[in-house]
């Protein structure tokens, strides 16, 4: 069964008296809003970066997705460790690691060290944010898990649009004179405060089950994924080479080798990496399928929009960073407002309708670019990005309850892992697609009058392709439940599915 600590303040209840489980709570919501920055914060320091380190174009794009690269590979692997040798600890390992890599990008003496710094903080994310929800899921009673996945939308958030606008401040305040390097080297206080206080107020917990690793699905996941995102990511520079198509082609090879694999491993001993009974679950199935379309859309939008913004109109990295606030204003408040009053009345309604609203937030912001031109100023972006915060929001927040609603405890672990894969593979597999969709529409000869008009075509372009996954990912969204299941407040779960506190 379970170990825990003996940290005091445990209660063994199931977290459902212990204050101090919120100061753990806070804890993990820090580290998955230090993970959700540090994927955002990057796209508005691009050009203070290329100028600084001579970074090519290339090494930029390399610096933003290695990132979601590594993320991807190894939150799998991340989350079944966690269940292995307890979240507490493959936590304390990874907000440790992260800080660590942090400061080595703060301290990167050229592009290629930052870039090998960044595969190393992806990796490193990869260990500390899938305890972040199986800590929350193991931790919090089913009829609290509303109002802590409502603060998890928000924090989603406001990690996603409130990266750009801190990075903005870090790079025009030029702090030490450190420019860029700033936006890494905030981490550190973070992070070693993180470090102390998890190690003080989250109790360990494993899975109830004795497991162990399976190195052979690690290797064919990690293999798997970057067969597929590595072509995606260097296609257009390389020219698009018959060995990208064919990895491509060959990853699907190795990816259907894994579920054989997973599917007698899990017969032999029970210890499959991937827990392929959850797709059995159609809450969840259903819910990975729009996790991942989801991803798409917003690896698309962030990075075209920063660019948008920056090389295309001239705007300086505050003003960009600035221009954001709006829209994670309406995030967040509509990520509250969608877990504790809509989705308990009107169900799964309220995810599509978050993909209608965002959908029409994109086609606005659309027409406003092409209207205005690049004479187009912040006031008049807020209308688009507001409507697009808000159906964003009305889908974060629940979509993450839903997918979890009826997992079992003791796949917590598994659960967000996959959870958290399917969204960085999502988003690197947008990041992929940025090269087709925005960079795809400008020439490699622009003049000086010719740079800013191609940037805003080919945002529109983008924005085009951003609005046609939003219409998938709400048709996806009929086969989600229309309403989460809950377990009823005071409900005792089966003896074999429970957990102790974690705090």
């Amino acid at each position: 069964m379970t170990s825990t600590d003996t940290t005091p303040g445990t209660t063994g209840d199931g977290g459902g008296t212990d204050r101090r489980r919120w100061f753990a709570l806070a804890i993990v919501m820090t580290a998955a809003f230090m993970d959700l920055v540090d994927v955002t914060i990057v796209n508005i320091a691009i050009p203070s970066i290329r100028r600084e380190s001579g970074a090519s174009f290339s090494e930029i794009q390399w610096i933003t997705a290695g990132y979601a690269l590594a993320f991807a590979a190894g939150l799998i692997t991340g989350g079944r460790l966690g269940d292995i040798h307890g979240r507490k600890r493959i936590f304390l390992l990874g907000i440790g690691g992260f800080t660590v890599a942090s400061a080595l990008c703060g301290l990167a003496v050229n592009p290629e060290m930052l870039v090998a710094s960044r595969f190393l903080q992806g990796g490193m994310a990869a260990l500390m944010v899938p305890q972040v929800l199986s800590i929350v899921h193991a931790t919090f009673p089913a009829h609290e898990r509303g109002k802590v996945f409502g603060l998890f939308g928000a924090v989603v958030g406001l990690g996603a649009v409130s990266g750009p606008l801190l990075g903005a401040l870090l790079t025009e305040w030029n702090l030490f004179g450190w420019e860029w390097r700033s936006i890494f080297l905030i981490n550190l206080p973070v992070g070693v405060a993180g470090l102390i206080l998890g190690s003080r107020f989250i109790t360990e917990s494993k899975a109830p089950r004795a497991l162990k690793l399976d190195l052979v699905g690690v290797a064919l996941v990690t293999l798997g994924l970057l067969m597929l995102l590595y072509p995606l990511i260097r296609g257009r520079e390389l020219g698009w080479p018959l060995w990208g198509y064919v990895s491509m082609a060959g990853s699907l090879v190795v990816l259907a080798a894994l579920v054989a694999y997973e599917k007698r491993k899990a017969a032999r001993d029970g210890s499959p990496l991937v827990e392929l009974s959850l797709f059995r679950v159609k809450s969840f199935a259903a819910g990975i399928a729009v996790q991942t379309v989801f991803g798409v859309a917003l690896g698309i939008f962030f990075l075209v929009w920063t660019m948008y913004m920056q090389f295309g109109l001239g705007w300086s990295p505050l003003k960009a960073g600035l221009t954001g606030v709006p829209f994670s204003i309406a995030v967040s408040a509509a990520a509250g407002m969608s877990v504790q009053l809509l989705v308990p009345r009107f169900g799964r309604k309220v995810l599509q309708a978050g993909a209608l609203v965002m959908a029409a937030g994109v086609l606005l912001y659309i027409w406003e670019s092409g209207h205005y031109g690049l004479a187009i100023t912040s006031w008049q972006m807020a209308l688009p990005l507001v409507v697009m915060g808000v159906g964003m929001g009305l889908i974060v927040a629940p979509l993450t309850d839903a997918i979890l609603s009826e997992v079992p405890r003791e796949h917590s672990g598994s659960a967000s892992g996959l959870i958290n894969t399917v969204q960085q593979m999502g988003n690197a597999l947008g990041l992929g697609l940025v090269s087709v969709v925005f960079f795809g529409s400008i020439s490699d000869h622009l003049s000086r009058d010719q740079v800013g008009p191609a940037f805003a075509n080919a945002f529109q372009n983008a924005l085009g392709w951003v609005a046609a996954v939003m219409a998938v990912i709400f048709l996806l969204m009929f086969a989600l439940p229309k309403r989460p299941a809950q377990h009823v407040e005071g409900e005792e779960l089966p003896t074999e599915e429970k957990e102790p506190a974690l705090v």
